[in-house]
């Protein structure tokens, strides 16, 4: 059914129908009626013999279920604080009529409000496996979960605002260690066990964090690195296109004031050798996720790749980087087990 022109302005006497709200948040008429038949959060005047309109206070109370379950409280939680919130906000003094509830996240909550005793539950049960979003995740970060059902829930903004939320109040390393990668891994096996579904969920999400991480390097090296330093340069193997994990190390260069110089993903071997000898980098991380893009061959050879002037000649660190390399060791190479051993790793500046 096509919402007429003047849906956006209608009246909050007549509400708005069930559609036109899933649109406006984010979310499935499916999950709007769910949350009605399993914790109340309907509309509080159902007329006979029509469809169900939402008021003004029934569309703020479902935004509150929204904002909850969006910074990770369990959904059952989430509805006990909105159903609270909306009927605090009923018994108000009156006033002025509010706007429209902002979409932007609100001001910090009184420690005793329902809000914050949601989120307090959330931290009391912390280490439950279950997510409510139908994701693997096992014991994780409470953002994981946020995050998961923003996801799940294909709502791109509410994932925005979690993954900079998280990268500002952790910093890259912890918001890639304990929120992104945990949530992506969960998506992942998702996707690997249900036949191909939650692909579009994987893609939104790794879209989301690709773009997070870029603006975290951009915004911290601006600032950035000295000059006369050498760059680590970091690059994924021929036929190699899995760049997370080294633009997230990139983006923890960029915070420590490390110069880096990310090639991307699929680097053909001529170039990843001409840029060594070309730009003297420090160290050299090579990304592969796979063993059929795991190259010993090539690795040997950037790490015998002499650079500098005549008589000064030296070679870079070499950290191989990734599941695709194995387990087992390499000499003269590198192989850290994850993103805080490699910044362990690489020579100290």
């Amino acid at each position: 059914m096509e919402v007429s022109a003047h849906a956006d302005t209608e009246s909050t006497d007549v509400g708005v129908t069930t559609g036109f709200l899933a649109r406006k948040l984010g979310v499935s008429p499916t999950t709007l009626r769910s949350w009605d038949r399993r914790y109340g959060l309907g509309p509080a005047v159902r007329p006979d013999g029509r469809h169900r309109r939402w008021s003004h206070g029934d569309v703020e109370m479902v935004q509150e279920m929204c904002r909850l379950t969006a910074s990770g409280v369990p959904p059952a939680e989430a509805a006990r604080a909105a159903k609270e919130h909306a009927r605090t906000a009923d018994t108000a003094a009156p006033g002025p009529t509010p706007g429209p509830a902002p979409t932007a996240a609100p001001a910090p909550a009184d420690e005793h409000s329902p809000a914050a005793r949601a989120r307090a539950a959330v931290s009391a049960t912390a280490q439950v496996s279950h997510s409510g979003t139908g994701l693997p995740l096992g014991d994780v970060r409470q953002e994981c979960r946020g995050l998961a059902r923003a996801a799940v829930r294909l709502d791109a903004a509410a994932v925005q605002r979690q993954l900079t939320a998280v990268l500002e109040a952790y910093g890259p390393a912890v918001a890639w260690e304990e929120v992104m990668m945990p949530t992506l891994r969960a998506v992942g096996r998702k996707w690997e066990t249900s036949g191909d579904r939650y692909v579009e969920v994987e893609h939104l999400l790794s879209w989301h964090i690709a773009a997070t991480l870029r603006h975290s390097y951009v915004r911290a090296s601006s600032s950035a690195a000295r000059p006369d330093s050498s760059p680590v340069l970091l690059a994924c193997l021929p036929g190699e296109q899995h760049t997370l994990p080294i633009e997230a190390l990139t983006a923890v260069l960029a915070e420590r004031g490390v110069p880096a110089l990310m090639l991307g993903g699929a680097v053909p071997a001529e170039a990843l050798l001409a840029s060594v000898r070309r730009t003297g980098p420090s160290a050299v991380v090579l990304w592969s996720q796979s063993r059929s893009t795991a190259s010993l061959a090539l690795a040997r050879h950037v790490a015998a790749t002499r650079w500098g002037m005549r008589g000064a000649r030296t070679r870079s660190a070499v950290l191989l980087c990734g599941p695709g390399w194995g387990r087992s060791g390499e000499a003269g190479l590198l192989r850290p087990t994850g993103l805080r051993d490699a910044l362990r790793m690489l020579p100290a500046r």
